[in-house]
């Protein structure tokens, strides 16, 4: 029974010292949802847990509510970055990214009703590498916890066992289960909204589809994957109708990295590409052709 006791007890702290860097934020929605004070006078979310772009409050662990200016939101991590003018909060403590092992004990903070914090607890069940999610983000980490995100705790901290974080909880990326953004993102994404209040994707202006290319032609032009995205639309005077991309091209590279499918475009079109020129390896008449783009800058309206 001492060691049981001394497991809750030391659970129960963990959730105590998360918590002092778990706000309330109030964004329109009938339950609050959770963020985290990331940098002084910084706040994390989730983008989908806010409804409103104006007239948002953060109650802080102390039970004070202040006023959060809206410093951008990044629906394609689920993020969003509010601004706060003080804070009594501490800034969350992370756990080293070498530390973290599949099967160890994990823990959901929250603080959905401002009333105190709330936690959900399970085991760390899935760890690899980076992936994109269904919006073209880029995630450094693949991170998921077997626990139950309830209303509210989107936004919160997934902490270890020392009330450490190990990313931002969210239930907004997958259909299936919940994972957590790791750290290395939320700074990607927090820094380039703190700086130009958006995220700047890559643009080619074309309509994809995935395409599944014919065994017979993969192995004679010695590709390592049987996928690709053909060119179904060419917008006129996009970044790729300048290049000389044609309707039903077969994207299956770009400057290097192979494409199998839509998605990976989405992934290799990020803020670095904006501007830059890159190689798109594609499959034309059967032969492959390398066309010279300079990637130019996605709108909310443009397709890839």
């Amino acid at each position: 029974m001492s060691a049981l006791t001394n497991l809750s007890d030391d659970l129960s702290n963990a959730v105590a010292t998360a918590a002092r860097s778990v706000v309330t934020v109030h964004g329109g929605r009938r339950f609050g949802a959770s963020g985290v004070v990331w940098r002084p006078g910084v706040v994390v979310t989730a983008d989908h847990a806010l409804e409103q772009d104006e007239e948002i409050g953060v109650t802080l662990p102390d039970g004070t509510r202040v006023a959060a200016q809206l410093a951008g939101r990044d629906g394609s991590t689920d993020l969003a970055i509010l601004k706060v003018e003080s804070t009594t909060a501490q800034v969350a403590e992370r756990a080293p990214v070498e530390a973290l092992r599949i099967g160890h004990v994990v823990i959901a903070v929250a603080r959905p009703g401002g009333d105190g914090p709330s936690a959900s607890m399970g085991v760390m069940s899935a760890l690899s590498d980076s992936w994109t999610t269904w919006r073209g983000g880029r995630v450094d980490r693949f991170i998921r916890a077997d626990l139950t995100l309830y209303p509210g705790f989107s936004g919160g901290p997934l902490v270890d066992a020392a009330g450490r974080l190990i990313g931002i909880n969210t239930s907004g990326l997958t259909r299936h289960w919940s994972v957590a953004l790791p750290p290395s993102t939320v700074d990607r994404v927090a820094d380039a909204l703190l700086t130009k209040g958006r995220i700047a994707r890559g643009y080619l202006g074309v309509g994809l589809q995935p395409v599944r290319v014919p065994e017979s032609i993969a192995r004679t032009l010695q590709l390592t994957r049987a996928g690709g995205a053909i060119v179904v639309a060419v917008e006129p005077g996009s970044p790729a109708d300048r290049s000389g991309v044609l309707l039903g091209d077969v994207l299956v590279g770009i400057d290097g990295s192979a494409v199998s499918d839509v998605e990976d475009v989405h992934g290799l079109l990020g803020p670095d590409k904006v501007g830059a020129q890159s190689s798109l390896r594609v499959i034309r008449a059967g032969a492959l052709t390398q066309v010279s783009v300079i990637i130019g800058e996605r709108t909310v309206s443009d397709d890839d």
